[in-house]
């Protein structure tokens, strides 16, 4: 009886540890030479679901890229959050991603040829960012980690990222 309480514990363990590193393991992008972790780690937080969509004029958005950064090995979950992004992009931006307004792409941050794109977001491990270029030239870049919370109901999700995208476009 002993033996296989230890043995189920033993299994349970291993499962999570699996679980757990599929989700968290770290990409090899998150090379030294970063700048600071304010400038590469940018979390958005805010609550813009139930902001309105304000219009101001003439947007200085350039371009919108967002990027679903992934390690080879990932979980339901992670694969979930690229999916409902890119369905979302594909849906409701069909324009602007075909005139190259918005750039969507999923990209495994531990291939060396994607090293210098995941070095620039700062992304380490599955998540979800968003680039934007003005027209002055500058660029502001940041993780979009309400996405998870949104995971398991996917219009939630789609609505979300899209009243966010749209709010990008409009330079809010």
């Amino acid at each position: 009886m002993r033996n296989k309480y230890f043995f189920g514990l033993v299994m349970m363990a291993i499962v999570a540890v699996l679980f757990i590193s599929g989700c968290t393991q770290k990409a090899e992008a998150n090379v030294a030479g970063n700048t600071t972790l304010q400038e590469t780690n940018q979390v958005s937080d805010a609550n813009t679901e139930s902001l309105p969509v304000q219009k101001t004029g003439e947007s200085d958005v350039q371009k919108i890229e967002v990027f679903h950064f992934h390690v080879t090995r990932q979980c339901y979950s992670c694969k979930t959050l690229g999916a409902y992004a890119e369905e979302t992009i594909k849906t409701y931006f069909s324009d602007e991603l075909k005139s190259g307004k918005i750039v969507f792409d999923h990209i495994n941050a531990e291939l060396p040829e994607n090293k210098e794109t995941a070095s620039k977001y700062g992304a380490t491990g599955s998540s979800l960012w968003i680039g934007i270029y003005r027209a002055d030239g500058s660029f502001s870049k940041e993780e979009n980690v309400k996405v998870w919370y949104k995971i398991n109901d996917k219009q939630d999700y789609m609505n979300y990222l899209k009243q966010v995208l749209e709010q990008k476009l409009n330079g809010n």
